[in-house]
């Protein structure tokens, strides 16, 4: 078989987790397959002089770390609107989309990379990627080889280039400091396959039909809501439902939500009627549940997320049984 060949045979199991390594980094679905593009590109290039030297796994890990670091060199941190300031309990406050030159977190779609063990699902949600972002980039990259990907101290520091005490301080600086900024999780509640697509199917009729209590049923007393690339945001069941009656629903049949999942939470594509008809992407909603139903709405207002969700900039106005 060809190097090349070998490579890309060897190397494509390993595409999930890289996509879910380079997005902890850098918070960004796009950017994250934009590096691992370039990774295996660098890989494939680079393949004939490798000769295993260390494990395949590695060595993906060390050119795809190398390049989200030079990636994140003055670049400022990305960011949600909660990290910026206090909630409004104003609906009619002004929707400022270019209020400052925030780089906003993006959501990860979980068919980008299914995450399954326990310790990975919970460090790709996004409460705490986002937190993950407060930390600086090889600090960061220290956490995330150490307590996400599993590399020793010793792979790590062969990996960045630096000694195990270095990785040993960075590591308890980075787990130090995760601690104060990620949210407490004691509350956060993941539901089960069924109780997900029940709430899924209650919250989209809530919005398809303009349906306040029924929406109102679903969240929590201290709901957040949130709608990068907007700094403004909301706190509070009646804030929340406020703003949305006022500035979010439409009528019936002008918008289509389809159920999906980011971050390893329940999430919805939001499909708008435009001017000619057809429902648009519109917005992209990951939702957080907790012990006393939605604990935080993030909606993205980002149409351009759809491709990596694997669906259409367009859609009919009939649910064909979605």
């Amino acid at each position: 078989m060809p190097v090349q060949e070998d490579f890309i045979e060897q190397a494509a199991p390993l595409r999930a987790e890289l996509i879910a390594h380079c997005y902890r980094m850098l918070g960004s679905v796009h950017d994250a397959e934009d590096l691992v593009q370039e990774t295996y590109l660098r890989g494939w290039r680079g393949y004939a002089a490798f000769e295993e030297r260390a494990a395949l796994r590695t060595w993906l890990y060390r050119i795809a770390t190398t390049a989200c670091l030079r990636a994140l060199e003055n670049r400022a941190r990305r960011v949600l609107p909660a990290g910026l300031g206090a909630g409004s309990a104003d609906p009619d406050a002004g929707l400022d989309r270019d209020a400052g030159t925030y780089e906003w977190m993006q959501p990860l779609p979980d068919a980008l990379t299914p995450e399954t063990a326990f310790v990975t699902r919970e460090s790709i949600r996004l409460a705490v990627v986002t937190a993950m972002q407060e930390l600086p980039a090889r600090q960061r990259a220290v956490l995330i080889l150490r307590d996400v990907a599993q590399f020793s101290a010793a792979e790590v520091a062969e990996l960045l280039e630096t000694t195990q005490a270095a990785v040993n301080s960075a590591l308890q600086r980075a787990r130090a400091r995760l601690a104060e900024v990620a949210p407490n999780g004691d509350n956060a509640t993941e539901p089960e396959d069924t109780e997900r697509r029940e709430l899924l199917d209650r919250y989209c009729a809530a919005f398809e039909n303009a349906d306040l209590a029924a929406l109102t049923e679903l969240l929590a007393a201290d709901v957040r809501l949130e709608m990068p690339p907007v700094p403004l945001w909301f706190t509070g069941r009646e804030a929340v439902t406020r703003f949305l009656a006022k500035r979010a629903f439409a009528r019936p049949g002008d918008l289509v939500l389809i159920p999906t999942a980011a971050n390893g939470q329940p999430a919805v594509a939001e499909y708008r009627r435009g001017a000619g008809g057809l429902l648009e992407a519109h917005s992209i909603h990951v939702i957080t549940t907790g012990a006393d139903g939605i604990a935080a709405i993030t909606v993205f207002l980002e149409p351009t997320l759809f491709d990596a969700f694997g669906m259409p900039p367009t859609r009919l106005a009939e649910r064909s049984g979605d």
